[in-house]
């Protein structure tokens, strides 16, 4: 690489960093993101191919942040330091929006706890499910993935949701999971889990406010479409 071509790129790095300082992200493309991240640990070498190639790839920027190290590695440009600083990035990000919905009310207030699970497992390439765990003003007191892969009624065990729940002193809980295939319709598999889950949990004396289903294309909300008003109403007339 000549002089000339190492100033240029000197150059256009500076206006990417130029224009992050003056208004965060706002107007930078998916592409242009990727290629500032990958000037962090990508000395004096260009990186808008590169960024434009891991696009290619996986077509979305969430799925990029999303891929295991061997994947992104495997794109011209990103080895295993781009790699690190990639997931380093997600890794804040998740923590980042954690934090912010710990103490937070989330069952008036879904804006942030959908943006955390949006966030944290609405594309990743398995599934993923979740307890949010409340106090008794429904503040988050914890959260946490208590089962991964292909959900089934024989891999959620309502026994582990409700040990989990008693060591987080919680009085109630959201669900969530995620579906990798972007569509966010809920399975029976998924409502039978759900209604398993609901009865389990109230005999219990633990609430579930809500089972959210994220993916590609927003979320689905259980409580919303009256589903588990309808399970109330099932456990009240057997209590």
């Amino acid at each position: 690489m000549n002089r000339e071509t190492t100033n240029k790129g000197a150059g256009h790095r500076q206006r990417l960093r130029d224009r992050f300082l003056r208004a965060g992200l706002s107007g930078f493309h998916d592409y242009e993101v990727l290629e500032l991240l990958l000037t962090l640990n990508t000395p004096r070498k260009d990186t808008k191919q590169a960024a434009k190639d891991l696009l290619a790839e996986f077509k979305t920027l969430p799925r990029v942040l999303e891929a295991d190290t061997q994947a992104l590695c495997r794109v011209k440009g990103v080895g295993p330091a781009n790699s690190f600083g990639i997931h380093l990035i997600k890794a804040v990000a998740d923590r980042y929006l954690e934090t912010r919905i710990l103490k937070m009310d989330v069952v008036s207030n879904p804006e942030s706890l959908m943006a955390y699970l949006n966030q944290t497992i609405g594309y990743k390439n398995k599934e993923h499910f979740l307890g949010i765990f409340l106090d008794a003003k429904n503040r988050v007191v914890a959260s946490e993935v208590l089962f991964t892969g292909t959900l089934s009624a024989s891999a959620v065990y309502p026994r582990e949701v409700i040990a989990r729940s008693i060591a987080h002193n919680a009085a109630s809980v959201v669900l969530a999971h995620n579906h990798p295939s972007g569509d966010i319709t809920p399975s029976a598999q998924d409502i039978r889990i759900t209604r398993t889950l609901f009865f389990a949990l109230a005999f219990a004396g633990i609430h579930i406010h809500d089972h959210l289903v994220t993916g590609s294309q927003g979320y689905y909300s259980f409580a919303a479409q009256g589903v588990m008003a309808q399970f109330q109403k099932e456990f009240e007339q057997i209590k």
